[in-house]
């Protein structure tokens, strides 16, 4: 029973899976790679405005803002500041242009600043999450201890925006990020399927005899690949899907309703306004956010309003371990919220440390490792096609005749399975819609063949 459902079931589930994932997934696949590399080539294309050379004292970090805004257009407004964090690094000064009515509602794209939504009489509002700058945010990146202005550049003008824009929807629209998150859906479902398909009763099973030739070593190879990379590969699809439309939003309520949601930043705290008016000056505010945060990029928001607060956040995905949120009084510098990376949750943890690793954040070896693995399921879902060919050429069929008697022995934890799976992946539905439709045809033409045969043979 259990190797007769193998055969008919669970392989023909693995091969719509293929079927459906391979084209977006070798896309996807080509293009992360590209992603994986964007710190050597970001450091080739901008390592004259990223890094400086260290000098012995550096200018107040007030002083830098005015150089930047002094470059920046007059009705822009400052959005962020992220300090240099090591000796080498260049200040980032940035501006958003002014909100236009046809850019309201927008979101990022419009130059949305958390801070500046802050409604103090709704105890309920939060602080939105904060990771990284607006696309159409103007960079201006400061000398320390110059305060030469090396450049700027739009967000939207570096590579990493690019690359990151090719990999999740081909340099298209918002619309189009389906295609990716349809490949891992299915790339999920190739997985598991081909697991439980390929896992060996021993160890000595799983290695390539040299006897064998022809399709039996494809498949040999084809399973041994993917075995060796199944770990890998099903923490880069989970990371993956995380962030994406439809399977990121199912997650995302699962996190919320099981009590796994990040910490949220209260929108309610307010600065008390001194006698005189003086609020602290950006560099002594740095130097309180210092404290807190220890010697990791940070990106800090600015007040909004006379009674607004000062906000930072850690922007260093390559040490999660150093996440916080700060929330700070403008005028005394005192401490109003804080959180650090023992307050997040263990799904917060989780991506924090699964998000970064799926980019390559974590250096050379997370990119060699990553690049590996491109390489490896690229050769799995080649031999896995080179297989069906091979089939073809044999038996004329791409995929065998489907037993229906073994369709009624199916357990009901199968389809169960598959309810909660296409409630996850709701890209899935119009997948098995389409499955269940070609099954049915192929299965009507197969009986209409056999049938010709059996008359002729009469």
């Amino acid at each position: 029973m259990v190797s007769q459902l193998r055969k008919n079931i669970w392989w023909r589930v693995h091969f719509w899976a293929a079927l459906f994932a391979t084209p977006f997934v070798l896309v996807a696949t080509l293009t992360g790679v590209l992603y994986v590399f964007t710190p050597q080539i970001e450091n080739y294309l901008y390592g004259h405005l990223d890094h400086v050379k260290a000098q012995s004292q550096t200018i107040t970090l007030d002083d830098a803002v005015a150089v930047a805004k002094s470059r920046a257009p007059e009705d822009w407004r400052l959005y962020a500041i992220s300090p240099s964090s090591r000796e080498d690094q260049s200040h980032q000064i940035v501006f958003l242009p002014p909100i236009t009515k046809n850019s309201q509602g927008g979101g990022i794209n419009s130059g949305h600043n958390s801070h500046s939504q802050v409604n103090a009489k709704n105890s309920n509002q939060f602080l939105k999450s904060v990771f990284g700058f607006p696309k159409n945010a103007q960079i201006f990146y400061v000398n320390p201890y110059t305060l030469e202005v090396l450049g700027s550049l739009e967000q939207q003008e570096r590579f990493t925006f690019w690359a990151k824009k090719l990999h999740s929807s081909l340099l298209q629209g918002s619309a189009w990020r389906w295609m990716i998150e349809w490949g891992a859906s299915w790339l999920l479902i190739m997985l598991l399927t081909g697991i439980f398909l390929a896992w060996p009763k021993s160890l000595s099973d799983l290695v390539p005899e040299k006897s064998i030739s022809g399709r039996q070593a494809w498949k040999k190879w084809h399973a041994l690949v993917g075995l060796v990379f199944s770990i890998l590969s099903l923490i880069i699809i989970c990371t993956g899907l995380t962030w994406s439309e439809y399977t990121g939003q199912q997650i995302r309520y699962l996190r919320d309703i099981s009590g796994q949601a990040p910490p949220q930043v209260p929108a309610t705290f307010r600065s008390v306004v001194g006698e005189n008016n003086d609020a602290l000056s950006i560099q002594s505010i740095w130097k309180e956010i210092e404290k807190s945060s220890g010697p990791v990029r940070i990106q800090m928001l600015p007040p909004s309003g006379e009674d607004g607060v000062w906000r930072a956040t850690h922007t260093e995905k390559s040490d999660p371990f150093q996440r916080f949120d700060l929330l700070l009084d403008a005028y005394s510098g005192k401490v109003l919220f804080h959180t650090v990376w023992k307050d997040q949750t263990l799904f917060g943890k989780a991506t924090a440390i699964g998000i970064p690793f799926h980019t390559g954040e974590f250096g050379i070896w997370n990119q060699f490792l990553l690049f590996i693995f491109g390489i490896g399921l690229i050769f799995s879902m080649t031999t896995g096609w080179v297989m069906v060919i091979k089939r073809f050429k044999t038996s004329s069929n791409f995929i065998p005749p489907l037993n229906t008697e073994l369709l009624r022995k199916i357990p009901i934890p199968f389809w169960l399975l598959t309810l909660v799976l296409l409630w996850l992946m709701p890209m899935m539905i119009i997948g098995f819609v389409i499955v269940v439709c070609a099954e049915v045809s192929i299965h009507f033409f197969q009986t209409i063949k056999i049938q010709q045969k059996k008359k002729i043979n009469f």
